[in-house]
C-alpha cells in the first residue's frame, strides 16, 4: 500500500513509496515495513530506529521529537491515538473475521483453547491469539494479547487463509491500552476476576474496569458470563447486551471426581470429561456455551466435551508421573490448582514448587505463600521471572505468608529446584510445578534465558 492512501485522514504527506506491513517492534518487522517508534514505559521507539532499518523499515513515523535518519520519517501529532486507524487502513480484510473474545484473570487461555478444539471436532476452520502465540499464522506473542498491528496483520492472514472465526485473549492491558480498538466482537466471554497487575492497575476496581470495558458500547454483541464468580452481577449490570448467557457449575445435573478428570451429566448426557479441577469445569462450561451460542446443538458439542485436552502449561501431566505443570501465578489459580491435586489425590502427600515474578504485583506474594502453607504439605520456594528484584527478597516477602511450622525449602535456582523436587518425589507425594507452565525463557535481570518447566522436569524424570 502507498503511503498516501495509509494516512488518508490521519497526516497529509508529499513522500511516495510504498508499505507492505506495519510494526511496532523493530526486531519483528520485515523487509518494506513502516515502523511506527512510540514513546513506551521505559523507552521511546527512537532508540530501536537504528536496529529497524537494519532490519528493513522503509520509513518511520514519529511523535514528540525530531530524528534524522538513513529512511524518510514523518512526524504526526499524537500519533498513539491513530493506530487503530492505521491497522484498519492498512489490513482491509481484518474486520472481516468473527471475533470471540475471552477475558478474565484466570482461564483466559483454556476457554479459548478449549473453544477452538471444539470448533475443530466440528471441522470449523478457527485461529487461536492469546499467551501461546498466534495459531495457523507464523508469529508468537509473548504477551497475553499482542501488539494491535500484529492482531490485524494475524487477522488479516487469517482471512486470507480461509479463516473467518477467531477467539482472542482479552487482557486487561490490551482493553486499556486499546489494543483491540475498532474490532468488534460476536462474543464476549468474562470467566472471573481475583487479583492480579495491581503494580499497571493499583486498585481492584481499575483492574475490574479495563475487563468490563470488553463488555460496554456494544464492544461485544454477546456477553457471556461467569455467574459462580462473585463479581459476574456487575459485569452484567455493565453489559450492552441485554439478554446475556451466563453459565455455572450448576448447569450440570452432576459430576463427581474420575480419575482422568470428572463424570458429569449435561443435558441427560453423561460423560467424562478428562480434565481436572472444578475450575476446569467452569472453563469446559464456558467453551460449551460459547459454541452453543454460535449456533450449534447439544448433540454437536457434548460428545466432544469427552475429548478436550488441556493446554500446553496448564495442568499438564508428565509422562503418566503425579506431576504436573501449571501456569498458576495469582492467588486464586494457586489455590485452584493445590486444591485440585488434594481432590483427586486425597490419599498423596502435596509438593508446590513456585515463586513470584519480580517487578510485579507485590501485594499478592505473601498471600501465594500463605495459600501453599495452608493447603500444600511442603514448598520449594525458587525463582520466577525476578527481572531487575532481588530473588531473595521476593522470596522473603512470599516467606511472609507461610507458617513457621511449613516445610519450606528455598532454592532460588530454577533449574535445581526442579531437579531436587522431581528426584526427591516420593511414592506417594505429587508435585505441582507452578508460575511459567508454557513459558521457554526466564528474566534473570537483564538477561532473557532459555528455561521451560516442562523440559527441567522431562529431564528430570529421565
Amino acid at each position: 500500500m502507498d503511503i498516501k492512501t495509509l494516512l488518508s485522514s490521519i497526516h497529509q504527506t508529499a513522500e511516495i513509496f510504498d508499505v507492505s506491513g506495519i510494526s511496532l517492534n523493530s526486531n519483528t518487522l520485515s523487509k518494506g515495513d513502516l515502523f511506527i517508534a512510540l514513546q513506551g514505559e521505559n523507552s521511546h521507539g527512537v532508540e530501536y530506529i537504528d536496529s529497524a532499518i537494519e532490519n528493513g523499515c522503509v520509513a518511520v513515523l514519529i511523535e514528540g521529537k525530531d530524528f534524522e535518519c538513513d529512511v524518510p520519517t514523518i512526524r504526526i501529532d499524537n500519533l498513539k491515538t491513530h493506530l487503530s486507524k492505521l491497522a484498519q487502513n492498512f489490513y482491509t480484510q481484518a474486520k472481516n473475521v468473527d471475533l470471540i473474545a475471552v477475558t478474565g484473570t484466570n482461564g483466559k487461555t483454556s476457554v479459548s483453547h478449549y473453544i477452538s478444539q471444539l470448533l475443530d471436532f466440528l471441522e470449523v476452520d478457527n485461529g487461536v491469539i492469546g499467551t501461546l502465540g498466534i495459531s495457523k499464522v507464523d508469529k508468537k506473542s509473548v504477551n497475553t494479547t499482542p501488539d494491535i498491528f500484529s492482531i490485524y496483520s494475524s487477522l488479516e492472514e487469517y482471512w486470507n487463509q480461509g479463516i473467518k472465526l477467531a477467539i482472542i485473549e482479552a487482557s486487561s492491558h490490551a482493553l486499556i491500552q486499546d489494543r483491540l480498538e475498532g474490532l468488534s466482537f460476536i462474543q464476549g466471554i468474562f470467566t472471573n476476576l481475583t487479583q492480579d497487575h495491581l503494580d499497571y492497575h493499583e486498585t481492584m476496581d481499575n483492574y475490574r474496569e479495563a475487563k468490563v470495558k470488553l463488555f460496554k458500547n456494544g464492544f461485544s454483541k454477546k456477553a457471556i458470563i461467569n455467574r459462580d464468580d462473585e463479581s459476574h452481577q456487575y459485569f452484567l449490570d455493565n453489559a450492552s447486551d441485554k439478554n446475556p448467557i451466563t453459565f455455572g457449575l450448576d448447569d450440570l445435573e452432576f459430576f463427581k471426581n474420575s480419575e482422568n478428570g470428572f463424570i458429569c451429566q449435561l443435558n441427560n448426557y453423561v460423560f467424562e470429561l478428562p480434565l481436572v479441577g472444578e475450575f476446569n469445569l467452569s472453563n469446559a462450561m464456558a467453551a460449551y456455551q460459547s459454541v452453543k451460542c454460535l449456533g450449534y446443538s447439544d448433540d454437536q458439542i457434548i460428545p466432544f466435551l469427552a475429548e478436550l485436552s488441556p493446554p500446553p502449561g496448564r495442568m499438564q501431566q508428565l509422562e503418566n508421573s503425579h506431576i504436573w505443570v501449571d501456569y498458576a501465578h495469582t492467588p486464586d489459580a494457586l489455590d485452584n490448582a493445590l486444591s485440585t491435586l488434594k481432590t483427586h489425590y486425597p490419599e498423596f502427600k502435596i509438593r508446590v514448587l513456585f515463586g513470584c515474578g519480580g517487578d510485579r504485583d507485590k501485594g499478592k506474594r505473601q498471600i501465594m505463600g500463605k495459600i501453599a502453607s495452608e493447603t500444600a504439605d511442603s514448598i520449594i520456594l525458587t525463582n520466577d521471572n525476578p527481572r531487575s528484584e532481588d530473588p531473595q527478597s521476593i522470596v522473603n516477602d512470599i516467606l511472609a505468608g507461610t507458617k513457621v511450622e511449613n516445610d519450606v525449602q528455598v532454592i532460588l535456582d530454577r533449574g535445581d529446584a526442579i531437579k531436587s523436587a522431581v528426584q526427591t518425589l516420593g511414592e506417594e507425594e505429587a508435585l505441582l510445578v507452578a508460575g511459567k507452565g508454557h513459558e521457554t525463557t526466564q528474566v534473570i535481570g537483564s538477561k532473557t534465558l532459555q528455561f521451560s518447566d516442562i523440559e527441567e522436569v522431562l529431564n528430570a524424570l529421565n
